[in-house]
């Protein structure tokens, strides 16, 4: 059985069993995440919790470094068509599974094909859209072996696009682009995740994972930079409780912890100084409306109105503890690739109670007497979520709209949401795969999964699909500012924060770089006294 006790990441002496000789303890780190991950097949996979978990056991064809600046991966080196439209990856003769087994091209080829064929129902294909054939792959429309990648020779990958696409190499970083091991994914189907049958590529490798528990990872020996990496062994414990984390953390259990509980803000600015991270980060917090058919949530007045009456302010500032922002919009501020003066709510400035005269007045307009509608607020759990949800319900009371509170269990709360389960409101986050609005805006097209109230606009995407040809980017952003703004104004989804950061992290943790992709792998880390 593996051993549940708690290792600190202090090098100690350990008699070796049997002989004379004494060796230094594995470097062990323990990371807080945010949740256990509800699937280790990657092309299942979509948080940010399942993010941190499979970076450390895959590597893709670049990474992010420390800084989360796209580097080389088992791509040793690439070129780029003139055109925009073929990448040439040349990878590294080096890289090798955990299993011995060389990395190839084939490998990348495999995965790509699986993720687009529409048996596999990858929920987060449309990541890798811009490969050539791709979204017609996933409809049925043509076969995975059209999609465009070729393996070249088994150290030469081609990748050929349906259009330029400026963001390409940052989409590359993603979980969608690590390859597989086909032969043990071919030969376990679904058990090819489990520990002992798992083969990875990464740093590490899987050696056990006990839901509600930890996922260990021990160093991969056959990782083509295995000598660099410092840590020998990552342990992964899961806590939706953010204050449990803390508390693990201030008694030394715990190096890092992916999130903080805001409450305890001023304790931690007070007792914890630099170990507590605040930084810059690409992400927005909103609530998806849908509403059962019939339900006045239906209806766009209904739900500017109760986006008015949310003081995202007070959100911020006091449940939020100031880590994070207000947000007027859906594409966070600071993005690549986007106009001047991006499109935003245009109550953003005004006075709070003119916005609930206003929102009362809208409600008015849609037949929604006072105390006549009743919403369901669900969240997934977390005292930051529910603390947020309980702040919205009290807002919704001044224009005479009743709300209840529905705490759901986290692991499978973003499985609910995708595969088109009924709500009323619910909290959800985005945070952006790479800098380019398009990968906020996507999220609202008809047909995607992440389309979490189902809302189904022509215009809005003819927009999007007009932006993924428009060659220029200054009308491309344009076009995508036109999407954003139709967006706003029929507010199927409600943006209402703009992230942050948040972390702990022990100063004996070393190579820890606050980014806005808030990328930290265990490779780049190291632990000192």
């Amino acid at each position: 059985m593996i051993s549940h006790s708690i290792r600190t990441g202090v090098c100690a002496l350990a008699v070796l069993a049997g002989t004379a000789g004494i060796a230094a303890a594995q470097v062990t780190l323990v990371r807080g995440n945010d949740t256990d991950p509800a699937t280790l097949d990657h092309h299942l996979t979509s948080t940010v919790s399942e993010s941190n978990i499979l970076h450390d056991l895959y590597e893709g064809l670049v990474v992010h470094d420390a800084k989360a600046e796209v580097v080389p991966g088992v791509a040793e080196s690439w070129e780029i068509s003139q055109d925009g439209l073929t990448y040439t990856f040349k990878l590294r003769p080096t890289a090798k599974w955990s299993n011995g087994d060389p990395v190839t091209a084939g490998d990348f080829v495999f995965a790509y094909r699986r993720i687009m064929t529409p048996a596999t129902a990858a929920g987060y294909a449309s990541i890798l859209f811009p490969i050539k054939n791709a979204e017609a792959i996933t409809a049925g429309q043509m076969q995975p072996e059209e999609l465009g990648v070729e393996a070249v020779d088994d150290h030469t990958l081609k990748i050929t696009l349906n259009a330029p696409t400026p963001y390409f190499l940052e989409l590359m970083t993603h979980q969608t682009a690590l390859p597989m091991h086909r032969k043990t994914v071919e030969a376990e189907g679904a058990n090819f995740t489990k520990p002992g049958v798992l083969v990875t590529n990464g740093a590490y490798m899987l050696e056990s994972f006990v839901p509600n528990d930890r996922i260990v990872m021990a160093k991969n020996p056959h990782f083509h930079r295995a000598a660099e990496v410092k840590i020998d062994r990552v342990e992964w414990v899961p806590f939706e409780d953010r204050s449990a984390c803390l508390r693990r953390f201030e008694a030394g259990e715990v190096q890092i912890c992916s999130d903080v509980p805001a409450e305890q803000m001023t304790y931690m600015r007070e007792n914890l100084g630099d170990q507590l991270r605040i930084a810059p980060y690409l992400g927005t917090y909103y609530l998806p409306v849908k509403g059962a058919d019939g339900s006045p949530l239906k209806d766009p007045k209904v739900r500017q109105a109760i986006s008015m009456v949310i003081d995202r302010e007070f959100l911020a500032t006091e449940v939020w503890q100031e880590t994070m922002l207000p947000g007027y919009s859906m594409v966070p501020p600071g993005i690549a690739n986007y106009v001047e003066q991006p499109p935003m709510l245009d109550y953003a400035e005004a006075d709070l109670l003119d916005r609930e005269d206003k929102a009362k007045a809208l409600l008015q307009e849609a037949g929604v007497s006072e105390g006549s509608l009743t919403v369901q607020l669900s969240y997934n759990s977390g005292e930051n979520h529910k603390n947020t949800m309980t702040a919205v319900a009290d807002m919704l009371k001044n224009v005479g709209i009743n709300a209840t509170l529905n705490e759901m269990e986290g692991t499978g709360y973003f499985n609910y949401l995708r595969e088109g389960g009924a709500f009323d409101i619910v909290r959800a986050g985005w945070i952006g795969d790479y800098s380019d609005p398009q990968n906020f805006l996507f999220l609202f097209e008809s047909d995607v999964q992440f389309n979490y109230p189902r809302w189904k606009n022509a215009d809005y995407d003819a927009l999007l699909t007009k932006a993924e040809t428009t060659l220029d980017l200054q009308e491309r952003a344009a076009v995508l500012a036109e999407a954003e703004t139709l967006l706003l104004a029929e507010v199927p989804a409600i943006p209402i924060l703009t992230y942050s950061s948040r972390s702990l992290v022990a100063d004996k943790v070393q190579g820890y770089e606050d980014n806005i992709q808030d990328a930290h792998r265990t490779r780049w880390l190291s632990l000192t006294e």
